[in-house]
């Protein structure tokens, strides 16, 4: 009986192993989307100072029973000046956002609210990123949407703007505030 060598079936092997893989991220719900793992569960921890000359984002802010969106963002970054419009357009709506800026100069992130003015009911300056780190954001902006009583609802990442804000975020906030 012929022996067949190793090199012969590792090769395919790997490659149906890798196929199955590939095809299998393909058939997610949505496989441009990051998973949070804080679906369903009490938002992580928040940071310990604001923005000067801003409110600080508290626990009890989120814990309100009121639905609120928290917005990470940086002056320093162009889809977070793209969406910006569409934060003050939820303040005007009565909604309640909130800003954690996220690793950026704080003379530039005052600046940039004092002249596109400032949406957030309340601000977090997170200027190394590891309250970040503790949501999962990897870049900003990235957008979550919290029950009234501090648990995370929903995840939105990139910046809200165009048929992704109208498809995926809004109906998302909409269930919520209608909960």
């Amino acid at each position: 009986m012929a022996k067949i060598s190793p090199l012969v079936v590792i090769p395919p092997a790997i490659f149906a192993a890798l196929a199955g893989l590939f095809f299998a991220g393909m058939m997610r719900d949505n496989p441009d989307e990051l998973p949070s793992t804080f679906i369903g569960r009490p938002a992580p921890g928040l940071p310990d100072e604001a923005l000067p000359g801003t409110t600080m984002l508290t626990r009890a802010d989120l814990e309100s029973g009121e639905v609120t969106v928290v917005n990470f963002w940086a002056s320093w970054c162009p889809p977070c000046r793209a969406e910006h419009p569409t934060l003050h357009a939820l303040t005007e709506e009565g909604i309640r956002v909130a800003g954690i800026n996220f690793r950026d100069d704080v003379g530039n992130a005052q600046s940039y609210l004092a002249d596109e003015g400032d949406p957030f009911f309340a601000t977090g300056l997170d200027p190394r990123g590891r309250v970040s780190i503790d949501w999962g954001v990897t870049a900003p902006p990235e957008t979550f949407i919290i029950d009234g009583d501090g648990t995370v609802l929903f995840r939105f990442t990139g910046p809200m703007i165009g048929s992704d804000y109208e498809q995926r975020f809004r109906p998302a906030l909409d269930a919520a505030l209608s909960d």
